[in-house]
């Protein structure tokens, strides 16, 4: 329900995928709901988000368009307001999940200007003027529709400011929808991955169960590593959102706080402009590759639909794709990176006390952390936008192990059980960092020329 914490709504979000990733899509109710109530006139919320709780009515973010997938300044639809004051949708969206819901949150242009600004967001009940053209045959997520609608002259009402619909209300929705997608990627993967172990256990193959083959074994505890990894991330990042919001809610009830929040406010809003990407790519990209190993875990049953890893494998695709793509986060968290947001929370991280764990795991994370360091420094200095943005995901993925690393070693204060998660995790940390941090300083402008015109691109 609404006014529930993030924190605990991204642990039922897990746990409801574990048993069927669709089942999350079914909810966004919550993040529609959540949208208008804070940003809705007082007849929207008293008119709709009463009947979104009560689950009679589905729901739908109406974002995507054939011209416009993670390019939303891009969006076309048009919205025209006539001489009675009342707007009117005309366009076609594409790939809405949930679209045949009747009540809708659209992005649509509402001014003659080109870019972010000239997008409003709309409320909108689906009556005769919307088509739905078709629901797509997709690879997975088969419990919940993905339509493509066609607007004609459909009445709307706007939620909020003329002009502010991508950048203040859509992005506020993408944060919770990020984390939403995270929540889903983990309980995907813990599915998985039980699955997996359990027939890992089962399976008899040369003398005794294939669990105690090292090549199986390894695999699995690769799995759970990353599975343990991706939650702890998920969880930190889900605290700082509730406290951004918190924050901010408490100044609009109470405005003689702000002098006292204002700049506590603004260091969670660069914290969660930078977790909930970060975030968002690590956990769908860990839910791909743990399904992936689960299905060869199981061998040519697992291709088979007679188990279920293949339905979460292939649920598990879309995850690093919907609600912007990996390549999207990154371009959403690098600035973060390079700025110095990424280095401030590592840096209260390590000043905890960490007296109490092996001094050896506490310097591989400081010697990660000098190859960031460094490796920010060389992308710096080659003064290139277009260097950085090669480099981009390397450094965003070497910030976000350290913030997990940091995690893992904070989980492991207050549970035995959690150590050897972190060592396993920060052994391969730093290696991955090391990897990095090499081919940065290798790959300069000359070698991303020869990158380019081997991939075909005209330099």
């Amino acid at each position: 329900g609404l006014n529930l914490p993030i924190a605990v709504i991204t642990m039922a979000g897990e746990i409801l995928s574990r048993a069927d990733a669709s089942f999350l899509n079914l909810g966004l109710q919550q993040d529609i709901g959540q949208t208008l109530e804070r940003f809705g006139s007082e007849e929207q919320k008293a008119r709709i988000v009463p009947v979104l709780a009560s689950g009679a009515e589905g729901s739908a973010m109406i974002l995507t368009e054939p011209d416009a997938g993670s390019d939303l300044q891009s969006v076309s639809l048009k919205a025209t307001q006539g001489a009675d004051g009342k707007w009117r949708l005309n366009g076609v969206k594409r790939f809405i999940t949930n679209g045949c819901g009747r009540i809708g949150l659209v992005l649509a242009r509402s001014e003659d200007r080109e870019g972010a600004r000239g997008l409003s967001l709309f409320l909108y009940e689906r009556d005769r003027h919307v088509l739905l053209r078709r629901v797509e045959e997709k690879l997975g997520i088969h419990g919940s529709p993905t339509c493509e609608m066609q607007f004609n002259d459909a009445p709307a009402e706007l939620v909020g400011e003329r002009g502010r619909g991508l950048t203040k209300y859509t992005m506020w929705l993408m944060n919770a929808a990020r984390l939403s997608v995270a929540s889903q990627g983990v309980g995907i993967a813990e599915a998985a991955f039980r699955e997996a172990d359990k027939y890992a256990r089962e399976r008899e193959q040369f003398g005794g169960p294939i669990i105690k083959l090292p090549a199986v074994y390894e695999m699995l505890a690769d799995m759970r590593v990353s599975i343990e990894a991706a939650r702890a991330l998920l969880y930190e990042t889900a605290a700082i959102v509730d406290l951004k919001e918190g924050m901010e809610r408490a100044v609009e009830l109470h405005p003689e706080r702000n002098d006292e929040l204002k700049a506590e406010i603004k260091k969670y809003t660069r914290l969660a402009a930078m977790y909930t990407p970060m975030t968002k790519a690590f956990n769908t990209e860990m839910a791909n590759k743990v399904t992936y190993d689960a299905i060869q875990i199981h061998g040519g049953t697992g291709y088979m639909r007679d188990f279920d890893v293949e339905r979460h494998y292939r649920d598990a695709r879309i995850t690093n794709i919907y609600e912007g793509t990996t390549q999207l986060q990154v371009v959403a968290a690098v600035g973060a990176v390079m700025s110095g947001t990424a280095a401030s929370a590592i840096d209260e991280y390590a000043a905890e006390d960490w007296g109490t764990l092996p001094e050896r795991l506490r310097k591989d994370v400081e010697a990660a952390r000098m190859l960031l360091d460094k490796s920010i420094l060389v992308v710096k200095e080659a003064a290139s936008e277009e260097l950085t943005a090669y480099h981009a995901r390397r450094l965003v993925e070497m910030a976000t192990d350290l913030i997990v690393s940091w995690l893992l070693l904070r989980a492991a204060r207050l549970t035995e059980r959690k150590l050897p998660v972190a060592e396993a995790f920060i052994e391969k940390a730093l290696a991955r960092a090391e990897e990095r941090a090499a081919r940065i300083r290798r790959e300069d402008a000359e070698f991303l020329a020869g990158y380019k015109r081997v991939g075909g691109v005209e330099d």
